[in-house]
C-alpha cells in the first residue's frame, strides 16, 4: 500500500477512513531551552534571522524554530531545544499556569527585556515545560481570544478568572448567533499559506497589503521531492539534501489568525476579493494553502495549485470514487 500511503496527507477524509497507523517517535526530554531573539531594526533582518536558524546542520540545528511577527519591521524568532534540566542558574518559566500572561504577549516583551540585558544583548534565554510549550498559543488560541475577552490578559483577570479560558469551541459555537458568524466571515482571516522561504520578506509585504493582520506566525517547512505522488506538487529549487538521503527546498508556513486590517479601521472589506487575490499571490509562487481553511478558489485554479494525477489515481485504484467527495468539495466556499 505504499502508492496509497503517499496519497494520504492532504486527502481530508476522501480515500477512504484510516483505522489503524505505526508511528516512530521521537524520544522527548523534560524541558525546552527557550532563545528569543527580537530583531525590530526591519523587515530584512527579522527575515535574515529567521531563515539563518531554519538552514541549520540538521545535527546542530534547534528541535524547534519559529517566529511571530509583529509588525512590517518587527518580529521576535524563538529557537527551542529539548533539556533534561534546568541549569542552576537558569531560568524557570511555566508559561502553562491559568495565571501566567498569554504567550505571544510575554513573547512581545522580550523588545525591552533584550536592552536591559548586560551579560547577552542578542537574545533572552529561559525554561519552559515541554507540556506547557506544546500549549504555548493554547490559552489565548494563539491571539484570537483578545477580540472574544479584551481584558483577557490583564493580571486581575489571569488571576481571578485565567483558569476559565480557553472556552471549549462548543460553547463559542453556542452562544454565537447568526448575525455574528455572517460579520465573523466578512470580516476575519483563519488562514496558513505555504510558500517558499528564500523570498520570506516579500510575502510578508504581500500578507501586509493584502490583509493587515498581526501577529502572523511563521514555521518553517521542509518540502521534499515526492517523484509526483504526493498532493503537494514538487518544489522547484530542491536544492538541499537531508540526511535521508531526499531533496527538498525550505518552504515557510505563514499564519494569518483574526479581522483584517481594513475591518479595525472601520473600512469596507470584501472578503472573497482579497481572499482571491492572496490565493492567486501563493499559486503564482508554487505555494499551497493550508486546507482546513475556507477556499475561495474555482475549481481548476485549486487543481492547478495541488497535483490531483495521483490522488485521483488512488480514488479509482481503491474504490473511492462514488463512496467519497473530492477534496475541493469539503473546503471551498461556494461562489455566487
Amino acid at each position: 500500500y505504499s502508492d496509497l500511503y503517499h496519497a494520504l496527507p492532504w486527502s481530508y477524509g476522501t480515500l477512504g477512513f484510516l483505522v489503524s497507523v505505526k508511528l516512530k517517535v521521537v524520544k522527548c526530554k523534560q524541558f525546552v531551552r527557550m532563545r528569543y531573539y527580537p530583531c525590530n531594526k526591519s523587515l530584512k533582518q527579522g527575515c535574515e534571522t529567521f531563515e539563518s536558524f531554519c538552514a541549520q546542520d540538521e545535527d546542530t540545528a534547534a528541535d524547534f524554530v519559529e517566529s511571530l511577527v509583529y509588525s512590517k519591521d518587527s518580529m521576535v524568532v524563538m529557537t527551542g531545544k529539548m533539556v533534561d534540566s534546568v541549569p542552576k542558574h537558569g531560568i524557570l518559566n511555566e508559561i502553562g499556569r491559568f495565571y501566567k500572561p498569554w504567550f505571544y504577549k510575554h513573547v512581545q516583551s522580550m523588545f525591552d527585556r533584550v536592552l536591559k540585558q548586560k551579560n547577552s544583548p542578542l537574545y533572552v534565554e529561559e525554561y519552559i515545560p515541554l507540556r506547557d510549550y506544546y500549549h504555548r498559543h493554547t490559552k489565548s488560541i494563539f491571539w484570537e481570544l483578545e477580540d472574544i475577552i479584551p481584558v483577557g490578559n490583564q493580571a486581575w483577570f489571569r488571576y481571578l478568572l485565567g483558569w476559565l479560558v480557553p472556552p471549549k469551541v462548543a460553547f463559542l459555537k453556542l452562544t454565537t448567533t447568526e448575525s455574528m458568524t455572517k460579520m465573523y466571515d466578512q470580516v476575519h482571516v483563519a488562514q496558513d499559506m505555504l510558500l517558499p522561504m528564500k523570498d520570506l520578506e516579500m510575502h510578508l509585504n504581500v500578507f501586509d497589503e493584502v490583509l493587515g493582520i498581526y501577529p502572523l506566525w511563521l514555521c518553517p517547512h521542509r518540502h521534499y521531492v515526492s517523484g509526483n505522488r504526493a498532493f503537494l506538487r514538487d518544489p522547484l529549487n530542491a536544492t538541499k539534501v537531508g540526511k535521508n538521503g531526499r531533496k527538498y527546498e525550505m518552504y515557510v508556513d505563514i499564519g494569518a489568525y483574526g479581522v483584517v486590517r481594513d475591518a479595525r479601521e472601520k473600512k469596507h472589506v470584501d472578503m472573497k476579493s482579497k481572499m482571491r487575490q492572496l490565493e492567486h499571490y501563493v499559486l503564482t509562487q508554487n505555494g499551497f494553502q493550508m486546507l482546513y481553511a475556507d477556499i475561495y478558489q474555482t475549481k481548476d485554479e485549486f487543481e492547478l495549485m495541488f497535483d490531483h494525477k495521483h490522488y485521483k489515481a488512488m480514488r479509482e485504484k481503491y474504490r473511492a470514487t462514488g463512496a467519497f467527495g473530492v477534496v475541493y468539495d469539503k473546503m471551498a466556499v461556494k461562489l455566487k
